[in-house]
């Protein structure tokens, strides 16, 4: 564990910030541009692993578990969202044959 710790800071917490913040951007524009209810799922989730890389490399740095913590809980998330997700993907898909957001205006009433 401890030569893990000092390959993690061997590189600078700048280099995680930046990356993390470029992951983030990209899951942010998937969000925003695309109408695929599945590449939407993919881009929240590259969100949310943008988060759990910070937080590790943070907790990392401070050499204290709470960021590891939190990491552990949003990935318990993540697999909950995909379940539930997936099994919306499919029901909407059996109903309209796409997967295109905007045909679920058809499902108002």
């Amino acid at each position: 564990m401890e030569s893990l710790t000092n390959t993690i800071q061997a590189v600078p917490l700048n280099h995680y910030i930046l990356l993390s913040t470029i992951i983030f951007s990209i899951g942010v524009i998937g969000v925003l541009i695309r109408r695929n209810a599945i590449v939407i799922f993919m881009s929240v989730e590259l969100m949310l692993n943008a988060v759990n890389l910070l937080l590790t490399a943070f907790s990392v740095y401070r050499g204290d578990a709470t960021g590891q913590v939190f990491v552990f809980f949003i990935m318990a998330l993540a697999a909950a969202e995909v379940a539930v997700g997936l099994a919306i993907i499919v029901m909407i898909y059996r109903n309209t044959n796409s997967v295109d957001i905007n045909v679920l205006n058809r499902l108002k009433w």
